[in-house]
């Protein structure tokens, strides 16, 4: 096993290259051009092992995988740092616009998807014959329900759609992460009959409020505390040591307590990016803060997808696994559908065209690393090789097909003013 600064600089170089050749030859967006590079290199690797097995070249790559812990590097470094460089870009004035449009995207529209599509794959499930009982259902649901910031907020800068469907699109992406994986970890708890665990309907829903409310108001306290540190310094090397300290405290401190660490980012990524950038910063401040954190969100998100790319060699491919996948992508985007209609349009009733908006908000619900990270946590049991196949599926998929068509199809809508401006 390589040292952890070894696997750093290793990953570092693949992307570089990978990043190359994309601007090269592939000439698609970085993010999934990595993606498709890391993919295909990984399956050319496989299939040279299936004709020269001597080569050894998968147990290599698993070997070096194994070096990797995808979910913790995710779910406990990156994921922090990431949620608040997208939520210091995010307007808080058009977000509060949409507030109540948001939450009920991030939480009643996860919450309604992730009944949706347990029930499907529990149908597709008994169709193939796979070991997926309903609770391990209900857990793929909630892991492939949350759009991924990462993936969603990477393609909002490329699709020009009116600046109060962005927010509404962003808004979602960042604050339904959250709801996610409090979500995700309550009905793991249930799935594997954890003794501390209470399946009963009202203690999961005070554990969600908790978790998600808790989460909110840490994060409100220590962006706060963090713009009054901020009005009391002028160098900007000290705030931008004082903003990746709100970042990485936020969320640890957020584990501790049990409430819900990217929530609590969000809510001080969007404090700081916006009352922070206006009250406490100077120009010069602020424009390096811009640029430090987009710098920062570019190598890790550069990493994330590299990684998301390889891990197709952490799956074992079966074919029922791969006819419930190709099954499931359609539900998932039909269940994204019905619960995005079923949060939004109660709101908007006088919205003339509501066509238009809720097309950009079904095939804008990208998942992304999140997904693979939430599927490769999960305990060794029968579920897990068809619920990782499946996530897997869905996410290349949605970042390969629904990040490039996402940008002409609101051109489209744009061009037949299906989208208000």
């Amino acid at each position: 096993m390589l040292p952890p600064f070894d696997l750093l600089a290793l990953l570092l170089v693949a992307s570089a290259g990978l990043a190359t050749l994309n601007d090269k030859v592939l000439k698609l967006p970085l993010t999934v051009g990595l993606l498709v590079g890391a993919f295909g290199f990984t399956l050319l690797l496989i299939g040279l092992n299936g004709v020269f097995p001597s080569l050894a070249l998968k147990p290599g790559i698993r070997l070096l995988l194994g070096g990797i812990d995808f979910p913790d590097i995710l779910l406990k470094g990156f994921l922090g740092f990431l949620l608040f460089a997208g939520a210091l870009q995010v307007n808080s004035a058009d977000m509060m616009a949409r507030k109540w449009t948001i939450l009920a995207l991030a939480t009643f529209g996860t919450i309604l998807s992730t009944g949706l599509v347990a029930a499907s794959l529990l149908g597709v499930s008994s169709l193939l014959g796979l070991a997926v009982s309903l609770p391990w259902c209900l857990v793929f649901g909630a892991l492939i329900s949350p759009t991924d910031p990462v993936s969603v907020l990477d393609v909002l800068k490329r699709v020009g759609i009116p600046r109060h469907l962005q927010a509404t699109v962003a808004g979602e992406s960042l604050f339904n992460d959250g709801v996610g994986v409090v979500l995700f970890t309550l009905l793991l708890s249930a799935a594997t009959a954890s003794p501390a665990a209470d399946p009963s309907v009202p203690h999961v829903a005070w554990l969600f409020v908790l978790e998600a409310g808790g989460g909110g108001l840490l994060g409100f306290a220590l962006g706060t505390l963090a713009i009054a540190a901020l009005r009391r310094v002028d160098d900007y090397n000290v705030e931008l040591i004082i903003s990746l300290a709100l970042a990485s405290g936020t969320y640890s401190v957020a584990g501790r307590l049990g409430v819900s660490g990217p929530v609590a980012v969000v809510v001080a990524g969007i404090l700081v990016g916006n009352k922070g950038v206006s009250t406490a910063m100077s120009d010069t401040t602020r424009t390096h803060l811009m640029i430090f954190w987009r710098l920062i969100e570019e190598v890790l998100v550069a990493l994330l997808f590299l990684l998301i790319g390889l891990e197709i060699a952490a799956i074992d491919l079966h074919w029922r696994e791969i006819g419930a996948t190709v099954a499931m992508i359609p539900i998932v985007l039909l269940a994204r559908w019905c619960s995005v209609a079923a949060s939004a349009i109660p709101l908007h009733l006088r919205l003339a065209n509501k066509t238009g908006p809720l097309l950009i908000l079904t095939w804008g619900g990208l998942r992304g690393g999140l997904s693979v990270a939430m599927a490769l946590s999960l305990p060794d049991s029968p579920a897990k090789a068809p619920i990782l196949t499946i996530a897997y599926g869905i996410v290349v998929f949605s970042i390969v097909v629904q990040g490039l068509t996402l940008a002409p199809l609101a051109r489209r809508l744009m061009s037949e003013r299906a989208l208000p401006s």
